[in-house]
C-alpha cells in the first residue's frame, strides 16, 4: 500500500535526520525522487512553498509531497511519519535528559551534533542554489547546464542587500524576504523563462 510506503519512508527520514526540516532536504530528495515519487522540478517548488507557509517547514514538506502523491491519505500518512519519530525521542529525551544533561559526555556530543547540522545546512543551500539557478535535473547525472539569469540576478541582488543590512544594519530581515518574494513574482510573472 502506497500511503504505507510514504509513512515509513517519511518516518526514517525524520528517525534520522538532526537539525530540523532543512537538514532534512538531502534524505527528502533522495527518497523521494529516486523512487519515481515526485520530479525534482515539483520538489524544489513544495520546498519553496514550504518554506513561504506558515508551520514547521519539515510538516508542510511532508503534507505537500504526501498529497501529491497519494492525495489526502498520503499527506496523513507522511506527516505522521516524519512527526512520531521526533515525539518519541523527546518523550524519551525528557525522561533522562534532566538527569545527565550536565555531563561532559553529554555537552560534546551537543558540540559535535550542531557542527554536523550547520555542514547539512550549507550542503542543503548550495544544491538547491544550483538546481535553481542553473537549471539542472541531477548534479551528478550529466544534466544539460541551463543557467536561470533572472535567478542568479535576483540572488546576487538579495546578496548584496544583505551584506549592506549586515554592514549597516538597516534593514531588517523580513525586508529582504519580502523583497525577495515580490521580486520574484514580479520577474518570473511577466518574464517567460
Amino acid at each position: 500500500m502506497l500511503e504505507l510506503q510514504l509513512f515509513w519512508t517519511f518516518f526514517k527520514i525524520g528517525l534520522f535526520t538532526i537539525g530540523g526540516g532543512h537538514a532534512m532536504i538531502p534524505l527528502i530528495m533522495e527518497e523521494i525522487v529516486a523512487k519515481g515519487w515526485l520530479s525534482q522540478e515539483v520538489l524544489l517548488d513544495f520546498i519553496a512553498i514550504s518554506e513561504s507557509t506558515p508551520g514547521p517547514f519539515a510538516v508542510n514538506i511532508a503534507t505537500y509531497a504526501g498529497q501529491e502523491v497519494a492525495g489526502i491519505g498520503g499527506a496523513i500518512m507522511c506527516t505522521l511519519g516524519v512527526v512520531l519519530p521526533s515525539l518519541i525521542i523527546i518523550v524519551i529525551i525528557a525522561k533522562f535528559f534532566s538527569r545527565y544533561m550536565n555531563r561532559p559526555v553529554v555537552q560534546e556530543v551537543f558540540d559535535h551534533v550542531s557542527g554536523s547540522v550547520t555542514g547539512l545546512l550549507f550542503s542543503v543551500a548550495v544544491e538547491v542554489g544550483i538546481l535553481v539557478m542553473f537549471g539542472m535535473d541531477g548534479l551528478l547525472d550529466g544534466a544539460a547546464f541551463k543557467p536561470d539569469w533572472i535567478a542568479i540576478g535576483l540572488f546576487l541582488g538579495l546578496l548584496a542587500i544583505s551584506f549592506i543590512r549586515i554592514k549597516k544594519k538597516k534593514l531588517p530581515p523580513i525586508a529582504i524576504i519580502l523583497l525577495s518574494a515580490v521580486g520574484g513574482v514580479l520577474l518570473y510573472g511577466f518574464i517567460p523563462v
